[in-house]
């Protein structure tokens, strides 16, 4: 949520960026400059038109005029034409540019951001809330500048007239502008709510889709409808005070500025009995007043436009504003090819310090060992996995890599060196061969093939009429569960990593696929250090050490034979589970 203290707008850190565009936004503004000029021209010619020929029967004088009208008009266009695509090529650039700054920012994010981040949110930010600012870019060049300029061209050509009768209806515009900033703050709070509102809706239909599957299982429909309906329902709510104040705004800030025509009438009726003004120069008068109609209500309009933008702003860098909390150091260094040694020393973590996770754990893994980690849900088995990458840093103590501090080299080539096979298995849009190549431009499709094959996925894909070029839908909806896990199988091996961590990759297969990934693990693990969070003690027979843990301790530690002799925990689990 928004601070409702914050007194500086958001606005000013957008200015490094129109910097970038200072070239195209200059030559927009020059255009903007010489389309303004025209308008207290359009005024006269009004003025000399009525005066002139409008009774007097001079065709011929008034083809001329407006001969010299519609050249007028042309050229006016013509300018027009350049302010508008200049304009729209800078805030679109700009828009892209900050995109892009957002999703750099977020992929810099720690994992624990994101465990607590709405995805819906998050979309809505880098989608709709950085097109918002576009567009309020481009109506402040395009609309907002134009207008004041026009503002102060025709006001000047008004005073040029005549001053008296231009200062008379000048009295008026102290009040507008207070009512415009009355308006404008109002519209900015009911943003800010409406925007958030339509970011948890966003949320919601997310969540949703993603897990549509379980709704229809549950039979959960009509509470989704109603949970949809009541957020529908909010985000209506909140935008409908937005609009109200709009249209309202309209009707107060409109009154003053038909009192300001009413009175220019009475005190142009006035100079004109007095002599001080002639009826052409007063019907030019008239034009020019006219012509400020459609300036005045722009600017109203965009002050609205830039208090609701202004939200969207708030949002942007409000997210910007996160630092990670897991960081290279200045002069990080590249982590060499290793060997596969690891050693936890003393390592305490918590990820609210009123709940400690891992309390003074070691461990050293001898390059090539398998490690299994077993214990109940909470015992600190994937956070502890989850620090080796630096997903996570410690509170206290280190983490080696071949004796290096892995908080000493470049985030890059420590996470090149660890291969992880999770439980479960994200795929992502894009072909198979994509998928298994995942993080490289670039790749040699013979490569992707003998990581398939090492993988036990060769042959089920070559079955597939397209083969490796094989779409598959969002989240892998096209491929089985076993089919998925090889291919997250062949992505490991195809990174050909030195230190494995694999997270019960069978758990929740059928005896056939699980026989096949097995087989493809085993493959894997050959000549790898390899961590295994185990949840079915069955894969975990063959590991060189299993160690038990409970609240962040290793209770137990040895081989499958020596901790069933043992008859302590381990042998409870092993009884527990095949009793």
């Amino acid at each position: 949520m928004q601070n409702s203290l914050k007194t500086r707008s958001t606005y000013w850190q957008i200015l490094p960026y129109i910097q970038q565009q200072k070239g195209t936004i200059a030559k927009a503004l020059v255009c903007t400059l010489g389309f303004t000029i025209f308008w207290p021209i359009m005024a006269w010619l009004i003025g000399e038109t009525a005066s002139k020929f409008v009774g007097t029967g001079d065709f011929k004088g008034f083809t001329k005029l407006a001969a010299a009208s519609a050249i007028i008009f042309l050229i006016r266009s013509i300018i027009q034409y350049g302010q508008d695509t200049l304009m729209a090529k800078a805030a679109l650039t700009i828009a892209l540019e900050i995109r892009k700054k957002v999703y750099t920012h977020l992929q810099k994010l720690n994992i624990g951001y994101f465990e607590t981040a709405q995805t819906g949110d998050l979309s809505y930010r880098l989608t709709e809330d950085i097109d918002r600012i576009g567009e309020v870019i481009n109506k402040f060049f395009h609309q907002f500048i134009p207008s004041i300029l026009q503002l102060i061209v025709i006001m000047g050509y008004m005073i040029y007239l005549n001053w008296q009768l231009t200062l008379g209806a000048l009295i008026i515009i102290p009040l507008m502008a207070l009512l415009i900033s009355w308006f404008g703050e109002k519209l900015l709070r009911y943003s800010r709510e409406s925007q958030d509102r339509i970011s948890d809706l966003s949320s919601l239909l997310t969540e949703v889709f993603s897990g549509i599957r379980l709704i229809k299982a549950f039979v959960a429909e009509d509470y989704e409808i109603a949970r949809f309906a009541e957020e529908a329902e909010k985000n209506r709510r909140a935008k409908y005070l937005s609009e109200r104040i709009k249209a309202l705004q309209f009707i107060v800030v409109g009154f003053p500025e038909a009192v300001s025509i009413i009175l220019l009438f009475l005190l142009g009726g006035w100079q004109i009995e007095q002599g001080n003004l002639t009826g052409s120069q007063f019907i030019s008068y008239i034009a020019g007043a006219a012509l400020l109609i459609d300036p005045i209500a722009t600017t109203t309009a965009n002050y609205g436009d830039f208090k609701q933008g202004e939200a969207s702003s708030d949002r942007i860098f409000e997210l910007l504003a996160i630092l990670p909390t897991v960081v290279e150091k200045p002069g990080a260094l590249e982590l060499p090819h290793v060997t596969g040694k690891v050693e936890y020393r003393n390592i305490n973590f918590a990820y609210n310090s009123e709940t400690p996770i891992l309390q003074n754990m070691s461990l050293l893994a001898l390059p090539g060992e398998m490690i299994a980690l077993v214990g109940a849900s909470g015992a600190g088995k994937t956070t502890l996995v989850n620090l080796l990458p630096r997903f996570y840093d410690p509170q206290a103590g280190q983490i080696l890599i071949d004796g290096i501090n892995v908080q000493d080299v470049t985030l890059n080539t420590l996470r090149r060196q660890i291969g992880i096979v999770p439980q479960e298995t994200i795929l992502f849009s894009g072909t198979i061969a994509q998928n298994i190549a995942f993080g490289r431009s670039y790749y040699e499709l013979k490569d992707v093939e003998k990581a398939a094959e090492i993988a036990n996925a060769h042959q089920f894909i070559s079955e597939f009429p397209d083969g490796y070029q094989t779409w598959v839908g969002e989240r892998g909806v096209n491929l089985s569960g076993g089919q998925k896990q090889r291919i997250a199988i062949a992505r490991a091996v195809l990174l050909n990593p030195r230190i494995l961590i694999l997270d019960e990759a069978t758990s929740a297969l059928d005896s056939e696929s699980e026989a096949l990934v097995q087989e493809a693990l085993e493959r894997l693990m050959q000549d790898r250090t390899v961590f295994i969070i185990a949840h079915r003690l069955a894969t975990v027979r063959k590991a060189d050490r299993i160690l038990v843990l409970e609240k962040g301790r290793v209770v137990e530690s040895g081989t499958h034979e020596e901790l069933l002799e043992k008859g302590d925990r381990y042998a409870g689990y092993y009884a527990q589970q095949f009793s």
